[in-house]
């Protein structure tokens, strides 16, 4: 009977010890959940004791729960001044990379992007002094290469009439002139000479080509139509008449480039304009294709661009077989040499525009922010003038969450310990 009785308690007391530690257990689960304080998700820094939205981004505030609390990106480790202390384990999840500072013999290559243009100074129009009409155009498309003197079209004009017939007959009083070169030759030899030279002009200045002189000088025939003719080898740009059509007096009616020597503008951004002095060769590449031209700076021009205050650096290059072609992309690249000095990523530096940082590992896990001035750049390379010695190593990647991190520890260590309680006063 009596070992019944104890049977029956002690099962009675493993009963009550489950219980027990479930309901601890749950309390404790209970507790774990805890809302401690709602933060902003862009700025951990500001933190509320109510959710809302945050001021800077109007994100909703999350909650921040007692079993989260101590899983911070911030090391447990106490910190000395102005140090901020980041675990392997946190710095490998976000991202965080570490790089030398190296002494670096200032050699590398500018490269730009570059558009091609046509060179303006190889750029004709070709119209007319005087009303007329066209009667015939043929292999003159837009985009069509044209040689030196070939017909482009055929026009009637009244006005050619009487001054041809006049070139004309001044031309048969001067025994002497049997081309216009002759013409030339003797203009001051005689009054009928400087007669035959003054109508040619006039022929020219209304629109005649100088080879339709020449066959008017051949022939002695005078002519019904004119032809229009291209000055040069090139390609036409732009094509403003078709047959029947009427043209008034300097009305362009082509436009044809020389491409066989183009420009090429590219934009330069700070301390790189001043290696782009008049005179220094480049090499452009087509970015398709991998074949390259020599170019030389030409010019810098004196406007900036308002949006992306860029300056515009003008380069030359002879372009055989016409493989530049207007608005292509190339690109651009200078070999430059520069004095030798210490230098990081350019990823490294933190700019705030009044003054520029690096994070300097003193220690394992451990970083200091130092001002330092920077000189040259180089690709991803920037010149650390003063501030860090050859061997330090610098955070190179993820300079900002570093950055964020040492704000906010520097914010706890000054919040007194009587307000320490209260998230939205630590935060303030």
């Amino acid at each position: 009977m009596k070992n019944g009785i104890y049977l029956l308690l002690l099962a009675t007391g493993l009963i009550a010890g489950v219980a027990l530690d479930s309901m601890h257990r749950s309390s404790t689960t209970r507790d774990a959940r805890v809302i401690l304080y709602y933060q902003d998700p862009m700025h951990p820094a500001y933190r509320s004791n109510e959710p809302g939205k945050a001021p800077d981004c109007g994100m909703d505030l999350v909650p921040v729960y007692a079993d989260e609390a101590g899983k911070s990106l911030v090391s447990s480790s106490a910190t000395m001044e102005g140090t901020t202390t980041i675990d392997q384990a946190a710095q490998k999840l976000y991202g965080i990379k570490l790089a030398k500072a190296e002494r670096d013999q200032g050699k590398g290559t500018i490269r730009v992007f570059a558009r091609v243009a046509t060179d303006e100074t190889r750029i004709y129009r070709i119209n007319f002094g005087t009303d007329g009409y066209v009667k015939e155009t043929k292999e003159d498309a837009v985009g069509s290469f044209v040689k030196k003197d070939q017909h482009l079209a055929i026009v009637y004009s009244p006005d050619f009439l009487a001054v041809a017939g006049g070139y004309l007959a001044a031309h048969e009083r001067d025994p002497g002139g049997t081309s216009i070169a002759a013409a030339n030759a003797a203009a001051n030899a005689s009054q009928e000479a400087a007669s035959v030279q003054a109508r040619a002009d006039r022929l020219r200045n209304l629109g005649m080509s100088d080879a339709q002189l020449d066959e008017i000088t051949r022939t002695r025939k005078l002519p019904e139509d004119v032809y229009v003719v291209s000055p040069i080898d090139g390609f036409v740009l732009t094509r403003n008449i078709s047959p029947g059509f009427r043209f008034e007096r300097e009305s362009d009616l082509y436009t044809i480039a020389d491409l066989s020597h183009v420009w090429i503008v590219a934009e330069i951004f700070g301390r790189d304009a001043l290696a782009f002095r008049p005179g220094v060769e480049v090499a452009a590449t087509l970015p398709d294709t991998g074949q390259s031209f020599r170019a030389k700076v030409s010019n810098v021009l004196p406007e900036i661009d308002p949006v992306t205050r860029a300056m515009k650096i003008r380069l030359e290059a002879d372009n055989p077989g016409y493989k530049l072609r207007p608005n292509m992309f190339v690109s651009v690249e200078l070999p430059v040499s520069l004095p030798s000095g210490v230098s990081v990523p350019a990823e490294a530096i933190l700019d705030s525009g009044l003054s520029k940082r690096v994070f300097v590992q003193t220690s394992e896990g451990s970083f200091e922010s130092r001002v330092i001035e920077t000189g040259w750049q180089l690709g991803d390379r920037v010149q650390i003038v003063r501030g860090l010695h050859g061997g330090e190593t610098v955070v190179s990647s993820g300079t900002f969450l570093v950055d964020s991190e040492s704000r906010l520890q520097a914010s706890g260590k000054s919040t007194s310990p009587a307000t320490e309680g209260s998230p939205m006063d630590r935060s303030m």
